[in-house]
């Protein structure tokens, strides 16, 4: 895949959506099956059968109810009535990278937003998602599980964090495994996607978790430009993904509530568009300011009106 330059942004999302390459793929294509393929939290979908982690053979615990182009299939939402709290893990060598302050002032300041709002057109039986998150806090990883990753060994790296106390156990949380550029994710990191999320049994808690890998590794392959609006190219390709992440890990936390017959969830489906933009001081685009900083994320899918990616609700 060529750089994911600016100008070539519809390109790719043609390309990512086509070729399965970062944050949006199908295994199967459309007329392969009547029923939903559900979510793999890796941007595509799969069949459930024979089972899957849903708990349920055909993954749909409460029987689909057809939304605004994605549609509710019974699982909860991560909400509460104060927000959704985040953490992050800096996993590797993050000494004097400005990524550490960019990310942080990111997840404290992505809500309440116009864009985080978004999320508040999603439901569950109980309640919407709240329109605030907070950050509650971060620990460092001196690759305890080396450079290269798999699945499994992510969820260690969160488990680790959460047993030995460094973060507390939250149900109701997500929590970050951000990487450095040295680190790679063995299932497909850089070639199938940016991010992933996808949840597990730690503590006896059912807890939320994403991995963020560092466009600085692939920067053709995740980054949208080669400039970042904050002076840092794998961070600010990274805010994208973070924010991806966050709202499908809020409406979709344990794969099994909002996605459509593809498996595609809330974010997949914008993935790589971006709306309206501004330039930057450094010549780099935004398209949103979050605190103090500026920044070039996603849209995401309004769960309402039909349907429709938007930067703000």
């Amino acid at each position: 895949m060529k750089r994911a330059t600016f100008s070539r942004l519809i390109a790719v999302t043609v390309t990512c959506l086509a070729m399965g390459s970062v944050n949006a793929a199908q295994v199967l294509g459309p007329g392969d099956d009547d029923d939903d393929l559900v979510p793999t939290g890796k941007g595509w979908g799969e069949r459930a059968y024979p089972s899957h982690g849903n708990g349920n053979a055909n993954g749909k615990p409460g029987g689909k109810v057809t939304g605004n182009g994605i549609n509710y299939h019974g699982g909860p939402l991560l909400n509460s009535t104060t927000g959704t709290t985040a953490y992050y893990i800096w996993y590797g060598n993050w000494s004097g990278n400005t990524a550490t302050s960019i990310l942080t002032d990111l997840m404290g300041n992505i809500a309440p937003s116009p864009y985080f709002n978004i999320n508040t057109t999603y439901n569950d039986a109980a309640r919407y998602v709240t329109n605030r998150v907070i950050y509650a806090g971060s620990t460092t990883d001196n690759y305890s599980q080396g450079n290269a990753l798999s699945d499994a060994q992510v969820q260690n790296v969160v488990s680790s964090a959460i047993t030995s106390g460094r973060l507390p156990k939250d149900a109701n949380a997500v929590y970050f495994v951000l990487t450095s550029a040295d680190v790679n994710e063995t299932s497909g990191f850089c070639t199938q996607y940016c991010g992933w999320h996808t949840h597990g049994t730690i503590g006896g808690a059912d807890i939320k978790y994403a991995f963020v890998g560092n466009p600085d590794r692939c920067p053709s392959a995740c980054s949208a430009q080669t400039i970042g609006p904050n002076g840092n190219a794998g961070a600010d390709g990274m805010a994208s993904i973070i924010a991806h992440e966050l709202e499908e890990a809020v409406t979709d936390p344990d794969l099994n509530a909002w996605y459509d017959t593809r498996g595609r969830e809330n974010a997949d489906k914008c993935a790589w568009t971006f709306g309206a933009t501004y330039t930057t001081a450094n010549g780099s685009v935004a398209n949103m300011k979050l605190g103090a900083r500026d920044y070039l994320i996603q849209r995401n899918w309004v769960n309402a009106s039909g349907g429709y990616c938007a930067q703000y609700y």
